[in-house]
């Protein structure tokens, strides 16, 4: 007797993880899995290449949010960052920042819209995904393709990924002085905390 109910245990507790792996690799149909990032716990760090050193610098999530069908690879949502957030701790640097270069005024926003991931997200541990989506800043829109390191633990997914902007060659000005010489291009990395959950299925 003990033994069947030490099986009926089992099998009901095999039965329970493989619904929520079934869950998570979207084998319901319709199911979607859903990641809201926290901006809080979100870090947006850029270093533009200058003469003599570099300068480092900080933007501020907006708000954040995916959703990913597993099974098909589409996904949804938008992360915005507040471009009127740039900061790099100089403040005649980050005036011609936000006046000459992003424009932050006119353009307050920059948006990213994922459209595809590739890769599997695992139910727990690390993953490495693949997320296309257009990137929309100053006022234009940019096809670009994120190469994503993902950790997941319990319903708490941290992701992390970097970029590079080619700024001046997507319309921005180059603040580049007489003495001082910048890069065009400035390299933009990226770590969020975000909550994961699971859609109903459609019906």
């Amino acid at each position: 007797m003990l033994l069947l109910v030490r099986r009926s245990t089992l099998w009901r507790s095999s039965l329970g993880l493989a619904g929520f792996v079934c869950l998570l690799c979207g084998g319901v149909a319709g199911q979607q899995i859903r990641v809201t990032f926290d901006p809080g716990q979100t870090r947006i760090a850029w270093t533009l290449g200058a003469t003599m050193h570099s300068v480092h610098g900080t933007f501020r999530l907006r708000s954040g949010s995916v959703k990913l069908d597993p099974r098909s690879g589409e996904a949804s949502g938008e992360i915005v960052v507040d471009a009127t957030s740039g900061d790099s701790g100089n403040h005649d640097r980050d005036a011609d920042m936000h006046n000459k270069v992003l424009e932050s005024a006119r353009y307050p926003d920059i948006i990213f819209l994922p459209k595809r991931v590739t890769g599997s997200l695992a139910g727990q541990g690390k993953s490495d995904l693949q997320v296309q989506g257009a990137f929309k800043i100053h006022g234009a829109e940019h096809d670009v393709t994120l190469l994503t390191a993902i950790e997941k633990s319990g319903d708490t997914i941290t992701a992390v990924t970097s970029m590079v902007v080619p700024y001046q060659d997507w319309g921005m000005k180059n603040p580049s002085k007489m003495f001082l010489h910048v890069d065009s291009k400035v390299e933009v990395s990226i770590s969020a905390i975000g909550h994961v959950t699971v859609d109903a299925p459609q019906r």
